[in-house]
């Protein structure tokens, strides 16, 4: 970019960009690497917006680190021991690449279960070395999903990891009542968002797996999002339960299930964290928004965990902080015996290697001291061991 192009919109004098400065670009795409998601410009011209001095529309701003609190899980995940992690389906190049990622970095030990030549053919797409990697053949993703189940079961595996298959395929054999990874409480999925300008992660839960969640099962979906976030940090997570409205409407009813969690609190049925309900959005993340409507409590304004009323409106939430807001999501599920990292077929390797940092660090600080990963699998083994065909 010329500097002898940049054209001042703001009062302070011309002058050469610097760093922190916002600009509008302009130029021609030459270059695109499709594997790895990126474009090469050649830049022409430009336009200030913004200096870091002042002058924009949001005023002074410096340059952001890219997702420094999931940076700061992956460091963390790489301090502890890598959790054996069946990898179901990794037929593209962005699953088996991502998987591979974060067993370099020593997060996990990988077995991939899936199609032997698919598997291979991805591997030689992106110029991956399996030399090895134990790989358990199976000819399509159902089956893959049945036998890395089983390797759970046998105790050969202490997580899941979704590859390119849907939802649907890898959840049906987990869920299965005689030969899944069912407990007593129910399975939910939570979302981690590492919002730009946002002080600190955000949990959204459910948004992937309880499509009208009743009472019962949003104390559970609470009591997991509790369990992560305590497991990432969190000391006392902060708990916002969502509506439209903030007082207890009976034609809303997420409104009564809001103030009813509350009182299961009370009573002990929640543990681990601070609720308050039912909030809008607005003034559980706003203190601001907040304090104008008069709500004081210890969640409003400052809230860990956003439980949404239902499926819909935590997927649109998410997907709207991801899409309108440059957030990185991670996301996993919770309930099963061993957590399950439930990525998007659009997740970046990044945003991959976030999912399996929670899982990884869920996995051994909920494991009692002292007992190895090993140990842990033999103690949970319910069947012969499994075997690779």
């Amino acid at each position: 970019m010329r500097r002898d192009s940049m054209k001042p919109t703001d009062r302070h004098p011309p002058r050469g960009p610097s760093i922190g400065d916002r600009v509008s670009l302009s130029g021609r795409i030459v270059g695109i690497d499709e594997a790895h998601h990126r474009v090469t410009l050649d830049l022409v011209d430009g336009t200030m917006l913004a200096s870091k001095e002042g002058g924009g529309r949001n005023g002074p701003e410096a340059p952001q680190e890219r997702a420094p609190r999931f940076q700061a899980l992956i460091a963390a995940a790489a301090e502890l021991p890598p959790a054996r992690t069946a990898i179901v389906h990794p037929c593209d190049a962005l699953s088996l690449t991502g998987a591979l990622e974060a067993a370099g970095k020593g997060m996990i030990l990988p077995i991939l279960v899936g199609p032997r030549a698919k598997i291979e053919a991805a591997a030689k797409e992106t110029g991956a070395n399996l030399d090895g990697i134990e790989l358990v053949d199976a000819p399509h993703s159902h089956a893959a999903a049945e036998r890395a189940v089983a390797l759970v079961r046998a105790g050969r595996a202490d997580v899941l990891m979704k590859g390119k298959l849907h939802t649907d395929e890898l959840m049906a054999p987990v869920v299965d009542a005689e030969t899944g990874l069912r407990t007593e409480r129910r399975m939910s999925h939570i979302f981690a968002l590492d919002v730009p300008h946002h002080p600190k992660l955000l949990f959204i839960t459910d948004a992937a797996i309880n499509i009208f969640p009743d009472l019962e099962t949003k104390r559970d979906i609470v009591q997991n999002a509790i369990d992560l976030a305590q497991s990432l940090g969190v000391a006392l997570p902060k708990v916002a339960l969502l509506s439209a409205v903030e007082t207890v409407y009976p034609k809303i009813p997420s409104t009564i299930e809001a103030a009813a969690l509350c009182k299961m609190l009370d009573r002990g049925q929640i543990t681990g964290g601070l609720l308050d309900g039912p909030l809008g959005i607005d003034n559980a993340i706003s203190r601001d928004a907040a304090e104008a409507k008069g709500i004081r409590s210890e969640v409003a304004g400052d809230a860990d965990i956003l439980v949404a009323p239902d499926l819909e409106a935590g997927n649109m939430i998410a997907k709207q902080l991801v899409y309108l807001a440059a957030a990185e999501a991670a996301g996993i599920v919770l309930g099963a015996r061993v957590p399950i990292i439930l990525t998007s077929r659009a997740d970046s390797v990044h945003a991959r290697l976030a999912s399996t940092a929670m899982a990884q660090i869920y996995a051994a600080r909920r494991r009692p001291p002292g007992l190895s990963p090993s140990d842990d699998r033999a103690s949970r083994a319910s069947t012969p061991r499994a075997t690779s065909p």
